[in-house]
């Protein structure tokens, strides 16, 4: 037997699918190191605390960690309930987290700088499956080697969000100009008041997210008049935003789209679509946004904050010594991109898929969760469990449990939405889940 085996295997991020592989390979009796770059596991979802996700916590929980919570005294929240990210943190990750089969396997303020084969590059091919992996690892400053087995990528995209510009590039003057941007989901009613209360502020994006910012702007609008908003798309019309409305499977997504549609036609909005960015720059008025509005040169004046919200993309930056098979367009793991295409499907419409989809060339190397759905926004957390479930059976030799993939998912998948003083987004972590890319509107998340 190849002494490798007996090596640890590798988790990268404890979001809620990096700790779901946890807990698989603890009912495995498989040994793990699991990596995280922050302060707590699951740190993306307070970035995103205060808002509500559509799908209920039964979907939201893996099996295999809820099997190792009850072995604790953990109390199971409401299976019908709607967590908020900050929720999903406290009463799930950190519990599962503080497990004694994981905790003393888990590396907080981690950061993985590589992986790799030990001793040899990306070309070497000779004896390359007998040598383990190597992660690179940043503590405080000290770096670290560990040798794994095999390695679980579950790192997401949240920490890679897309910029602003047109044709998904940079715009002039962006980099510049970011500490006026707000790439994400912000607290603008409570923690970020101060930031935005009587000021102009521009949101960029066609997703849940951004309708979500400007409803909350609106709600910002009406206590501090001085408060004016402006909303920048790349849809030809405002109206392909608004969904179903009273005719939309899911309720709440249908209140969305009427109230997204009242605040445009109330005259409280700007709206500029469809419009490309091309250049920032800053006067003594503020920030003056340079782009095209149905093709002709237009400049939107004066703006003090931005929120983006465009969307999100995988940092491959730590793969590059690993033989992956991506697709060119989504970034996506290669097998993956004909079931997930958001020109052609929605997470409702993705059907399950494991260990085999996920294979790269390099032997033991997946990518999981929202990193291996790329650029795409049709990732769900649920779809993370089945992977994960799938790849740790493949690893601890049992094939069959491997190849058996099924997935349990609401009919209608979800997006976010904002409903009355609730906001509720969708089912997940990754951006698409919280807010979809511009091109393909959004879906659960």
């Amino acid at each position: 037997m190849n002494n490798n085996q007996t090596l640890p295997v590798a988790i990268i991020g404890a979001g809620p699918v990096g700790l779901a592989a946890a807990a698989h390979l603890v009912e495995r009796n498989i040994p793990f190191y699991l990596f995280e770059a922050g302060d707590t596991v699951g740190q993306n979802f307070l970035s995103w605390g205060h808002v509500r996700v559509f799908s209920p916590w039964r979907y939201n929980i893996d099996k295999a960690a809820e099997r190792l919570l009850l072995q604790t005294d953990w109390v199971s929240p409401d299976k019908e309930g709607l967590p908020t990210g900050k929720e999903l943190v406290e009463n799930y990750f950190q519990p599962l987290a503080q497990h004694p089969a994981i905790a003393p396997h888990i590396h907080l303020h981690t950061k993985v700088i590589s992986i790799g084969r030990k001793g040899i590059d990306k070309m070497k091919t000779a004896g390359r499956e007998d040598k383990p992996f190597v992660v690179k690892a940043e503590k405080d400053g000290d770096v670290r080697y560990f040798e794994a087995k095999a390695v679980i990528d579950s790192s997401g995209t949240w920490n890679q969000p897309n910029p602003i510009g047109s044709g998904g590039v940079f715009a002039e003057g962006e980099q510049t100009l970011a500490r006026h941007i707000f790439y994400g989901i912000p607290d603008v009613k409570n923690g970020e008041l101060a930031r935005y209360q009587n000021k102009n502020v521009l949101v960029v994006g066609g997703g849940h997210s951004a309708i979500n910012a400007l409803l909350d702007l609106a709600d910002v609008q009406e206590e501090y008049p001085q408060t004016q908003i402006s909303w920048v798309l790349r849809k030809k019309d405002v109206s392909a935003v608004y969904g179903g409305k009273e005719d939309d499977a899911l309720e709440a997504r249908g209140a969305l789209g009427i109230r997204i549609e009242k605040l445009v036609n109330s005259g409280k909005l700007n709206v500029y679509t469809p419009f490309h960015i091309l250049k920032l720059y800053k006067n003594q008025e503020g920030i003056q946004i340079e782009g095209e509005l149905n093709g002709n040169a237009t400049i939107i004046p004066n703006i003090d904050e931005i929120v983006s919200n465009t969307g999100s993309r995988p940092n491959l930056d730590i793969i590059r010594e690993v033989r992956v098979d991506l697709d060119s367009s989504l970034e996506s793991v290669f097998d993956l991109a004909e079931l997930i295409d958001p020109n052609i499907h929605s997470c409702g419409t993705v059907r399950p898929h494991g260990e085999r989809e996920l294979r790269h060339p390099e032997k033991d190397f997946y990518i999981v969760g929202s990193k291996s759905y790329g650029r795409a926004p049709t990732f769900l957390m649920a779809t993370g469990y089945e992977q994960v479930r799938s790849v740790v059976a493949y690893l601890a030799g049992d094939k069959l449990a491997a190849e058996k993939v099924e997935l349990d998912l609401p009919q209608t998948g979800v997006c976010s939405s904002n409903i009355g003083n609730t906001d509720i987004a969708c089912c997940g972590p990754s951006e698409e889940e919280l807010a979809s890319v511009e091109s393909s509107g959004s879906c659960c998340g």
